[in-house]
């Protein structure tokens, strides 16, 4: 299973899922709220509320994955989903994974200002407006650090021109609380693989090694040469990295992932 992460769709993985299917069954779901699924509950944008909704959808579905692979916000709920009780992977896979609080001299207020633009409700269709001009896409993505093709940057337009995909990604920011997924990683039962691009400016490449340090099965990975959007930039190698991973870990053909 594959999770994307705030403010992207199942698109941002659409290029690594081909690649697998060859090998695996695979799925991969919108969170809450993003794309175009139903509009989300405030309950269900929190991180629990996004792990019990993958879990439910797991469950409808009869999948139970053997490997969660989940970029940015989505890696925190693979692990809420493996910390809760709610899957049981036999390894999980963070491509440039947001496990830990927002850092820096602004973290006192990151929540409470993102609480004050998710309430009003004038605040998404000013996002969708923007997002109606490219070159603010353009702007957006490349501060993350990757570089996408004009497909990509296209298929981010697309999604942030609807109100109600910026509102969920808004209302995620604005629900999103880690400390306690912090205290809990040393918990966590199974393998973790921290795949870093190494150009990330989203999620400080760093932030690997502490959250490595937390966890006695992890290891971290460094792709050089990519940002944020590694699985976009560059599928073909995220492609291989989980499937060598699913390889090493003994995974039958055909098993789901």
């Amino acid at each position: 299973m594959l999770l994307h992460g705030t403010g992207a769709s199942l698109h941002s993985w659409r290029a690594v899922a081909e690649r697998l299917a060859a090998h695996a069954t695979v799925v991969v779901p919108d969170l809450p709220g993003h794309a175009f699924t139903a509009l989300a509950t405030p309950a269900q944008l929190t991180l629990p509320g996004m792990a019990q909704a993958v879990a439910a959808l797991l469950r409808a579905i009869g999948c139970t994955p053997d490997l969660i692979a989940g970029h940015s916000a989505g890696a925190a709920v693979a692990a809420r989903l493996v910390l809760d009780g709610l899957a049981a992977p036999r390894a999980l896979v963070a491509v440039n994974g947001a496990f830990l609080p927002f850092g820096g001299v602004a973290a006192p207020l990151f929540s409470p200002l993102a609480r004050a633009l998710y309430a009003q409700r004038w605040v998404p269709r000013l996002f969708a407006r923007r997002a109606a001009d490219v070159a603010v896409i353009r702007r957006l993505v490349e501060g993350t650090g990757s570089r996408l093709d004009d497909a990509g940057i296209a298929a981010y337009q697309q999604l942030m021109r609807q109100p109600s995909h910026a509102e969920a990604a808004l209302g995620m920011m604005a629900h999103w609380d880690l400390r306690a997924l912090e205290r809990e990683l040393p918990q966590l039962p199974v393998p973790l693989t921290l795949v870093v691009g190494a150009r990330d400016r989203a999620v400080a490449p760093r932030q690997a090694e502490r959250v490595a340090v937390r966890c006695a099965q992890a290891t971290v990975m460094r792709l050089e040469g990519l940002g944020h959007l590694a699985q976009e930039e560059d599928p073909e190698r995220v492609a291989q990295t989980l499937h060598a991973l699913a390889q090493r870990l003994g995974f039958a053909q055909g098993r789901r992932l």
